[in-house]
């Protein structure tokens, strides 16, 4: 598995893995999953070559971290690397009042409530130990900043500003004591981490789904921004929900909900265009992304082993550079994207 090494401060840095893993499927998204087949996936990860992984109290109302507890509890410490995120906490309640009913299966009994402040980020580190069995993490990402959770623009101006004037000060004292090496955001839109980054002292964002073979946008000016700044992108969703990876075929999603008409095209041109080449469309997807220097890891979901393995595959595959060429001979990538 390639590396890709990251040292923006020169305190030794991060060796990431090109294909990292994306741990909330195995919290039981969508549907459950047994702990064996949970475990199975990580393991297949492992033999792989993945030495990156991602989670968040979110995912499965803590129980990705618990189960990442189980995989990671006999391995070296210093032979992978982990983020977890802040932002949320996880408060007991009654079965039928728990948060994500429809989305999260089979997951323990917990409310989410937002906390993006000086304490809350200190107590949202201490939970993911205990959840996690660990006594460091590499990485934390403040999560979901963005408008699709925080509903209006001024309900997102204000979780900004408490971060900003809290969370992001514990953030910078952690990596000052050496508790972490990095920090950042973890969010589905590139917006706020430009918005951020312009404020901050930041090191590494994860964006999912926003810089793909169906999206470049942050092309214009985050990723540029980015790269000058030497801070590292990580990138979530790169077959957005789902459909860069079955093809444009009936019911296939995009951004979590069925895919409409126009990216079902979309997909079909560039299906077509990677066939003409021989090359799956779920390769070049996990690869497109890799292509821009800011990219450390791609991290995509995956709830069985057959999942893991195609992911595997993608992040091995040799894509020609034709390939990139002819995608943006036909407008089909951003006129600016590295190929």
């Amino acid at each position: 598995m390639r590396i890709r090494h990251w040292d923006r401060l020169g305190n030794g840095g991060l060796d990431f893995t090109e294909l990292g893993f994306g741990a909330a499927p195995i919290a039981n998204l969508y549907r459950a999953i047994s702990e064996a087949d949970a475990q199975a996936v990580l393991a297949r990860a492992w033999e792989a070559g993945v030495r990156y992984f991602d989670t968040a109290p979110l995912y499965g109302l803590g129980l990705s971290e618990t189960r990442l507890n189980h995989f990671l509890r006999d391995k070296l410490r210093d032979s992978y690397v982990i983020s977890t995120k802040i932002g949320r906490h996880l408060r007991p309640c009654p079965p039928d009042q728990r948060d994500g009913i429809g989305k999260w299966f089979d997951v323990p009994a917990r409310r989410e409530e937002y906390d993006y402040s000086y304490d809350g980020v200190l107590r949202s580190l201490d939970a993911s130990l205990q959840r996690t069995g660990l006594d460091r993490v590499d990485i934390l990402y403040a999560h979901d900043l963005d408008l699709a959770n925080h509903h209006s623009p001024s309900a997102l101006d204000a979780r900004l500003n408490e971060f900003m004037s809290g969370g992001y000060r514990a953030l910078l004292e952690l990596r000052e004591q050496g508790v972490i090496k990095a920090f950042g955001a973890g969010v589905n839109a590139w917006e706020p981490c430009q918005w951020l980054l312009e404020r901050g002292d930041f090191d590494l964002f994860l964006l999912a789904g926003r810089y793909t073979l169906l999206e470049q946008a942050a092309l214009d000016s985050f990723l540029p921004l980015a790269q000058r700044r030497g801070v590292g992108i990580v990138i979530g969703g790169p077959y957005n929900s789902g459909i860069l990876a079955s093809g444009p075929k009936p019911g296939a999603f995009y951004n979590y909900d069925p895919a409409p008409d126009h990216i079902l095209t979309r997909a079909a041109a560039l299906q077509a265009v990677c066939a003409a080449h021989g090359v799956r469309l779920v390769d070049a997807a996990f690869q497109f992304p890799l292509r821009h220097p800011a990219v450390v890891s791609v991290i995509p979901g995956g709830q069985g082993v057959a999942e893991m393995d195609s992911n595997a595959a993608a992040a091995t595959a040799q894509v020609p550079a034709s390939l990139w060429a002819d995608l943006k001979a036909q407008g089909l990538l951003h006129p600016e994207a590295p190929i």
